[in-house]
Order: structure tokens, then sequence, then C-alpha cells
């Protein structure tokens, strides 16, 4: 066991090792993900640790990746699969739609669909749109599918591994933005998180604030803002798209009365829309004040000059907690 700090990516690359490690039925494929390491050199070091037969350098055509990852794993293989930036796993929605999330429905369980898709997603590192988008409500929508966003190194070690781990398909989001911001210290000791547990991050008593993925940072950010006014917020990361873990945050908005939901996916149909639709149906006489999103506008990220008007910011989520802590 070694104890160190790591980046997000790092992280990501520390957990690969090690599931590769525990189980030589885990395989890595994916474009550029042996020679180079990927392109955020996130399996850098698989393929000299175990070799290519393990470690498949693919070509660049997302839909046969997903195709082989269904296979191989109804095969008894436990293959992860990354897709370069997520505006180009479109081509690969086909296999995890009509097969990868069905498999064990379709077989009533004589097979299942270990896999796990891993891609970067969202904006924030002046990239063109197809390298910067978040469109996680599209795989929470499918049954059948979970859909993981971690949003720190530790998380990103412990939610990968059960990841890996769980017997049905698996689309792993690592948020772009924090790849290599703030290293923290990671154990790798093996130990897997909850794939479908909220985790709060800073207990409060006046209002709560929902995110995930990279937003939790300016949540964070926010919330230390708001503790400098004497304002206590309780943040949640929700970190399982789906399935939602609605119980933790049902009892944090029964006990502030006040949520703030905050994610740089258009605003649109987003997973924000489910969550304060759940939380309306739970815990409505509870609330002191509507729910209120901050969210990106329904427009594809723009060209990176004009991502700070794009992506929410601190203030935006001061501003709309002000909404709720002022409501009548």
């Amino acid at each position: 066991m070694s104890n160190g700090k790591y980046t997000l990516v790092e992280a990501v690359n520390l957990a690969l090792h090690r599931a590769m490690r525990d189980d030589e039925n885990v395989v890595v494929l994916g474009e550029d993900v042996g020679v180079n390491g990927g392109v955020f050199r996130a399996t850098l070091g698989l393929r000299e640790a175990f070799g290519f037969k393990r470690v498949l350098d693919t070509p660049l055509a997302e839909t046969m990746l997903a195709g082989l990852s269904v296979g191989m794993a109804a095969q008894g293989l436990r293959p992860v699969v990354e897709i370069q930036f997520m505006g180009f796993v479109y081509a690969a929605m086909e296999h995890l739609v009509s097969h990868a999330s069905r498999l064990r429905n379709r077989t009533r369980g004589r097979l299942s669909c270990p896999m796990v898709l891993r891609t970067p997603m969202g904006a924030g590192i002046r990239a063109p749109e197809h390298h910067s988008e978040s469109t996680e409500a599209l795989f929470a929508h499918i049954p059948g599918l979970r859909v993981v966003v971690p949003s720190s190194p530790a998380r990103a070690y412990g939610l990968l591994l059960a990841a890996i781990d769980d017997p049905d398909p698996v689309v792993f989001l690592e948020p772009t933005r924090l790849y290599r911001m703030n290293p923290q210290p990671v154990a790798d000791d093996g130990r897997r998180l909850p794939l479908d547990s909220c985790f709060t991050l800073r207990e409060g008593r006046d209002l709560t604030l929902v995110s995930w993925g990279a937003s939790v940072h300016e949540s964070l950010q926010a919330a230390a803002a708001l503790a400098e006014r004497g304002i206590d917020a309780e943040v949640i990361d929700v970190a399982c798209l789906k399935p939602l873990d609605l119980d933790t945050l049902e009892a944090s908005v029964r006990k502030t009365g006040r949520c703030v939901i905050v994610h740089e996916a258009p605003k649109s149909c987003a997973v924000g829309a489910e969550i304060a639709a759940s939380l309306y149906e739970r815990v409505l006489p509870d609330l002191h004040a509507p729910i209120q999103r901050v969210a990106a506008p329904d427009i594809p990220p723009p060209l990176y000059r004009l991502e700070q008007f794009y992506l929410p910011g601190t203030g935006d989520i001061l501003a709309a907690c002000e909404t709720v802590l002022d409501y009548a």
C-alpha cells in the first residue's frame, strides 16, 4: 500500500493499476491508451505493466469500441473503455442503449455486462465544443446504466474500483477541469466507495447546495463565502447520478428548508430538474423557498474566450442562495 497526494487523473490511473493487478480479467481499451497513455495520460504505464494483450490501442472508431466492450463483458472479461472526449460518445450510444444496458434483462440474468465506459466531461480547459460537453442526462435516462461522476481524487479512486467490480455497465464521467486541480491524499488500499450514495462534504443548517462533478468546486467556494457572513450551507456531492440517493438529499433539505442545485450541463431536462422534481414530491411542506437551479444556458459550449460566461460561477451560486434566503 502506498500513500501520497494525487490529482484526480492520477487517482484514476492508480485505480486502474490496482484493478488490473487484482483481477486478470480487467482489460483497458481505447484510442491511444497504450503507447501514449491516453490523451490526458490517465492510462500512463498500464501497457508497460500489463502488456499489449490487456491494454489495447484501437482505431478511431467509438461504435466499434462500445460494441467490442459489450462482447468482451458478456464473455467474462471486465473491459474499461476510454472515449477520449464526451462529445465523441454519441457513436457509442447504439451499443450502450440497445445492448449494454439491456443484456441482463434480455437474457433473464444469464448474461451480464460488467463494462466501464470512461470519458472526460465538461468545459473549462479551452477546448472546442465536442471536447467540453456535459451530457450526463442522456445516460441517466437509460434504464440499466449506472452514471458516476467523481469530484475529488479520493472519490475517483474508490468509485472507479467499485465501478469495475459492478456486474452491470457503468458510465464513469471524469471532470476534465478537475483532472490536475488540488492534489489530495489517496491511499492505494483498494477500498471501494458505494456507487449509489451521495457524499456530504460540508454540514450546514441554513441551506443545501447540491452538485456533482466540477461544479462541486464552485459550490464549496460559495459555501465558504456564505460562512463568512454567518450562513451555514450544507454541500452535497451527488456523485452517482443514476441511481440517485434521494434519501440523503431529502434528509438534508428537510433539515435546511432551502435548496440550490448546481451543474454545468444545460438547464433544460438536466439531472438537476429530476432532483428538483423528486425533492418537491418528497419535501414540499418543509421547504421555506422554491428550489433554485444554477446551470449553463441551453447552447453548445462556446469557444474558450466565452467559457467564463457559460460556466456557472461562484457569483451565480451566491445569487441563487440570496434568492432562497430572502424568500418570505
